[in-house]
């Protein structure tokens, strides 16, 4: 081989390592990793335990939630401007700094002694601050911070059938509520059509949080929980990163969608840092972020039909799975909530693995430069061998254009070999 062809080839070879390690580093900044260890939320305390004082520590990478859910791609379509979210639950603390300026709170509702109200605001419409790359799903959306428990998490029908009223009545255009109880009630029916006829929203957890103590072997039974499983109410389930629901969770037949919500980052009460929490309350918060961004880009949907445009855009799953870009970018057909796809009702078919696209999106362009360098590779090596082993080129019978390679064997010779 000549000192062009060693050239060629060496070329070749370091072009591939190079893209092969783009490759790797594409993947890398798509994935939701991180080493930094989050304090876990809690989503109520004890009588004698102190209130939550907020967390020193960051986390400075991508949540695997944003991936999964293609933030990135939403955000430039919509922001939920215009749109007033209702989070009934511990309170919303108006001092966090990733809402700040955006909470506005019924009575005594903008303190937050546990923190859990204030996680599922931040997953709403956090916005993004120096140094994190952690954000809510819509981050001009404005919150309204309403107790559906008292000041310590513990949560009755009463108070939450009056905190999504008063979410109604305060403004609101969606609302979510992060209890799950186990008995319906006429208070809660009563607060969920008043939600209907004020053509608000109401996204719920369809299940109580996993207990933190669940194992593979005790899982309860399916039941229905409420309020998610009152008529017009959004029923949402959580998922972990590979789309399946935690170990030893609460179950149900009746969820209309699933989201992220085992082991997703968030905001606390106090100070810039961040926890991490669990359970069908955080998935809810997602959904009622893209149920915003929905309302702020489609403001000519009925509550009703913001719904439907949700479900049928989802990721097909059992329980289809949040897709914030497919419904804030579906083009609807009239006043129709179901996004157009030649029929009206056709779901959005999208990539089971959430985190699969943008990765798929980001090694497209290494691809590409591995085909280029294949070629390289071809014409700096394999053909000149190819010339010295007797090969030659032969028309095929018929045409005058195609060309086959062929390999000539001299008479009396087994296998080809350098002379």
């Amino acid at each position: 081989m000549t000192t062009t062809h060693h050239k060629a080839v060496a070329a070749g070879l370091a072009l591939l390592l190079t893209a092969a390690a783009s490759a790797v580093g594409a993947g890398s900044a798509s994935a939701a990793g991180g080493t930094v260890q989050l304090p876990v939320l809690a989503a109520k305390l004890e009588a004698d335990a102190a209130c939550a004082t907020g967390s020193d520590r960051r986390a400075t990478d991508v949540p695997w939630e944003q991936v999964s859910l293609q933030l990135s791609r939403t955000w430039p379509f919509a922001s939920g401007s215009g749109v007033t979210v209702g989070v009934v639950d511990t309170g919303v603390s108006s001092s966090a700094p990733a809402l700040k300026g955006r909470v506005t709170a019924v009575g005594d509702a903008g303190t937050d002694c546990v923190g859990h109200g204030t996680f599922v605001a931040g997953l709403v419409g956090a916005a993004v601050e120096d140094g994190v790359r952690f954000a809510g799903v819509a981050q001009q959306a404005r919150i309204l911070a309403v107790r559906g428990s008292d000041a310590r998490g513990a949560v009755t029908a009463d108070r939450v059938a009056d905190g999504i009223r008063a979410a109604v009545n305060g403004g609101a255009k969606v609302v979510t509520v992060s209890a799950a109880l186990a008995a319906d009630s006429a208070t809660l029916r009563s607060a969920v059509a008043l939600a209907a006829k004020k053509d608000v929203l109401v996204v719920a957890a369809a299940v109580p949080d996993t207990p933190a103590t669940a194992t593979s072997t005790d899982a309860p039974p399916a039941r229905d929980y409420y309020p998610a499983a009152d008529d017009g109410v959004l029923s949402v389930l959580d998922v972990d990163v590979s789309g399946k629901r935690p170990t030893g969770a609460y179950t149900t037949s009746s969820a209309a969608i699933a989201a992220p919500g085992d082991g997703v980052v968030g905001i606390g009460p106090k100070k810039a840092g961040h926890y991490i929490g669990s359970g069908a309350s955080l998935a809810a918060g997602f959904v009622a972020g893209a149920a915003a961004l929905v309302r702020s880009v489609h403001p000519d949907l009925t509550a009703a039909q913001t719904a439907t445009l949700l479900r049928t855009s989802a990721y097909p799953a059992d329980v289809p799975r949040l897709a914030p870009y497919a419904a804030v970018t579906s083009v609807l057909n009239g006043t129709a909530a179901a996004p157009s796809r030649g029929d009206a009702g056709t779901p959005v078919h999208l990539p089971a693995d959430k985190a699969a696209g943008p990765l798929r999106r980001a090694l497209w362009p290494a691809s590409a430069g591995l085909a280029v360098i294949i070629a390289v590779v071809w014409l700096g090596l394999i053909l000149p061998r190819g010339r010295r082993l007797g090969w030659r080129p032969s028309r095929s019978e018929g045409t005058g254009n195609t060309v086959v390679a062929e390999a000539a064997v001299p008479a009396g010779a087994g296998t080809p070999r350098e002379g």
